[in-house]
């Protein structure tokens, strides 16, 4: 129990920048290694043709939807467990852990079989051209095989993360994405193996993440535990995983959708349209990392210190987040707008894909000065349990703001209105946050005054 007790003294008096840091740049390291192994994808991929570089945007969207159950049993767990750790109630702790885990696993099987019955209907809702189709098959049949793993990692991998144990976490991410660039090489350029190999590539290296993210757990490095004897499907610990993590859910399932509408939006224009939004959302997404990982550093200091009525911890975690990611991601922002038109010619070296890229990315990397304080606000209530405020606002960015103005800008602009939504709908999901983050702050300022819990 003394290596608990130190744990929770860390998360609940280590200074807050200092433990945020900590917790947040093994999750940034495994953030930007993920977004790389999908990129390289992408990469080798976009050697043999524009139709098979939009392939791999196409199943985006699919992989959108796995990560959506995975953060949705891996977020939801989690963040209850975070704040059961913060009680010093580790029992509880191991039965949201054991329930999630299993209920992932379950579902990324589902999702398999489900998934290989309907896989031509699937690529073509998702937004597949008649060219496009084949490549996108063989690609999603490997991902789809990858289902389990993929699902079950994300709740391993959140778990630890909301134990603070965020560079366990990292060493599993990141030994798989070095895994999948080593055999894309292999597969792609050595065996020539084409779109097969990078789906292979990428199955294989889900798998050996899981094992990794497993094995933490197996030699006991954690206070929770994935012992199916600790699983229990009641509706009332079911309700509560799935409703805590139902802003995951509406933030990736959206993130699904508004790839399928993008998709069939730009697809309008050719595949080379396909292609370039797909790659400026990718390169976007590397950058955002850096954000999202310290972000993710941010919740398990929010849950522990939400559960232990540490309040005004935070609210100083919020803000060091705020300022730290607005701080990384403006100066990544600022590079990846000068140097557009050389990102998009690394994934796909033809002209119609560069000069659409090219206004896309800077358009996004304008959008993504804002995104620092709507991460914080989804992150923050998530992590202390608040469902409505997290829910609402994660289901803005990808949702209910980018799929309006995607509609209306394509219909009225067409291609031009296509490029700039997603930095729309970016400046609009933060105005929206605004409300939301000034009563939270009031209300737990009177609770401070009014409990003397302020710390």
């Amino acid at each position: 129990m003394k290596k608990y007790a130190s744990q929770f003294d860390m998360m609940t008096q280590k200074p807050i920048p200092a433990l945020i840091i900590r917790l947040g740049i093994p999750t940034m390291i495994s953030m930007f290694v993920t977004t790389l192994y999908n990129m390289a994808d992408s990469y080798f991929v976009g050697k043999i043709n524009t139709s098979a570089s939009g392939a791999t945007s196409v199943v985006l969207g699919l992989m959108a939807i796995l990560q959506a159950i995975g953060f949705m049993f891996g977020h939801g767990s989690g963040s209850i467990i975070s704040r059961k750790l913060g009680q010093k109630d580790i029992e509880s702790a191991r039965t949201f852990s054991a329930t999630g885990f299993y209920s992932a696993l379950f579902s990324g099987f589902a999702i398999l079989i489900l998934g290989s019955l309907l896989l031509t209907p699937l690529m073509l809702l998702l937004g597949s051209t008649p060219t496009i189709l084949p490549y996108s098959k063989t690609y999603a049949i490997c991902i789809l095989c990858a289902a389990p793993a993929l699902v079950s990692s994300c709740v391993m991998n959140n778990i630890l993360r909301y134990e603070g144990r965020a560079f366990f976490a990292m060493i599993g991410l990141t030994s798989g994405g070095i895994v999948n660039i080593f055999l894309d090489a292999l597969f792609m350029e050595k065996l020539n193996m084409g779109i097969l190999g990078a789906g292979l590539a990428t199955a294989i290296s889900q798998y050996l993440s899981w094992a990794i993210l497993l094995t933490m757990f197996i030699l006991k490095k954690t206070q929770t535990s994935l012992s199916f004897k600790y699983a229990k499907f009641k509706a009332n610990v079911m309700g509560d995983i799935i409703t805590t993590g139902l802003p995951s859910l509406a933030r990736q399932g959206l993130a699904s959708i508004s790839t399928m509408v993008l998709n069939n939006a730009a697809g309008a224009y050719g595949d080379a349209a396909i292609a370039a939004m797909g790659i400026a959302n990718k390169v976007c997404m590397f950058v955002f990392s850096a954000v999202l990982g310290i972000g993710q550093g941010f919740q398990p200091v929010a849950g522990f210190n939400f559960g232990a009525k540490k309040y005004d911890r935070v609210r100083k975690g919020f803000f060091f987040t705020l300022a730290f990611g607005s701080l990384l991601l403006g100066i990544a922002a600022i590079i990846t707008f000068v140097n557009a038109g050389t990102f998009i010619q690394v994934f796909r070296d033809d002209p119609e894909v560069i000069s659409i890229g090219i206004p896309a990315l800077r358009a996004q990397c304008i959008g993504l000065l804002v995104v620092p304080f709507q991460v914080c606000n989804n992150m923050m209530f998530q992590s202390i349990g608040y469902k409505f405020n997290a829910t609402f606002l994660s289901s803005l960015r990808n949702g209910l703001c980018f799929i309006p103005v995607l509609i209306v800008a394509s219909v009225i602009f067409g291609l031009p209105g296509i490029q700039v939504s997603q930095a729309i709908a970016d400046v609009m999901t933060s105005l929206i946050c605004i409300p939301f983050t000034i009563s939270f702050f009031t209300k737990i300022s009177a609770k401070e005054n009014s409990s003397g819990d302020a710390i």
